[in-house]
């Protein structure tokens, strides 16, 4: 498809909406009307009190798509000269690969991002270990935020809260300033999620927020996070391109991405493996404006068929290469 192709059929599709309902909280925060081209709608992260874009670049597995190394530091560069300054990535994606490829544009460029990354270690040591690590690959002596990787049911929890868990390795990592904040992402069980909310002093909280409401993070995990003034994260926002397409529980992303972000988070994370949809996301977060609790009832409803579904995909679910990246202009 071509660029002016991709471009025409978004100036389609995109839509504007109604600025009502359960959106207008959303006002308050996000840049308004005529942003220069360097920039994007920001939000304040919770208590960190850091302003983000609305739109975060993705650096797990649609990130390393990019197989051609220059193709895929040129992208990341385009994405933080396109205003997007939150950068997700993690030690699973790749062993370490996403690291390192952030890192080599840490080098000159870690002013103009906020920087997150991810350990999936669970005991006190093997977290401390893996944060070094990181550190060390993505060419910093601190991040902005790490958090604990992909929380799972209550006994991953357990091992969570132990005496030598991870938890406590993430809470010293805050104090010797390894990591400015601390975290926890889930994607599994919006009750477990919700439970080390009310119990732990974390700084910021990512999970699973899409139209299907899938682990019931946007019922249970995400009022818990707001009432402690955690910023929020969205993430799996088209369920790795499983609720992308037409039909019985499918939809565009246009309306999944203004669906996550017409929620009280501060930004939403997505991969993006072309240029096109890098650009394409971009033109949506730079135009947002939330949807009204009508239209939210109404894809939520498009989308539910297929919640079940995405909910199974997820189960012992590892970021992973999708074989149909194209599904994304469906």
């Amino acid at each position: 498809m071509s660029n002016d192709l991709s471009r025409r059929k978004f100036l389609e599709k995109v839509g504007l909406g109604a600025a009502t309902g359960a959106g207008v909280w959303l006002l308050k925060d996000v840049a308004q009307a005529g942003p220069p081209t360097s920039s994007l709608p920001t939000r304040t992260l919770g208590r960190t009190g850091a302003k983000v874009s609305i739109l975060a670049f993705g650096c797990g597995s649609r990130f390393l798509m990019y197989e051609d190394e220059e193709k895929a530091q040129a992208a990341l560069n385009h994405a933080i000269d396109l205003g997007i300054t939150y950068l997700d990535t993690a030690y699973a994606y790749g062993d370490g690969k996403s690291e390192t490829r952030v890192g080599k544009t840490m080098a000159t460029r870690r002013k103009d991002v906020w920087l997150a990354t991810k350990i999936p270690d669970r005991s006190y040591d093997g977290f401390k270990r893996r944060l070094e690590g990181s550190l060390k690959r993505l060419q910093t002596d601190h991040v902005d935020l790490v958090h604990m990787h992909s929380l799972g049911h209550a006994d991953d929890l357990v091992k969570i809260e132990a005496p030598d868990g991870c938890l406590k390795a993430a809470t010293e990592a805050r104090e010797q300033k390894m990591a400015r904040f601390i975290g926890m992402t889930s994607h599994s069980d919006g009750t477990v999620m919700a439970q080390a909310i009310e119990r732990h002093d974390l700084d910021c909280v990512q999970m699973a927020l899409n139209a299907s409401r899938n682990g019931r993070f946007e019922e249970l995990a995400l009022p818990a996070a707001n009432k402690k003034n955690l910023g929020v994260i969205a993430m799996k926002i088209t369920g790795q391109e499983f609720l992308l397409g037409q039909g019985a529980g499918k939809a565009d992303i246009n309306a999944l991405l203004r669906y996550s972000m017409s929620l009280q988070v501060a930004t939403a994370v997505v991969g993006m493996p072309h240029l096109e949809m890098l650009e394409h996301n971009v033109e949506i977060a730079r135009s947002f404006a939330p949807f009204s609790e009508q239209e939210m009832e109404r894809l939520r409803k498009d989308v539910g068929p297929a919640r079940e579904g995405l909910e199974h995909n997820l189960t012992g679910h590892l970021d992973g290469p999708t074989a149909m990246p194209e599904i994304f202009w469906a």
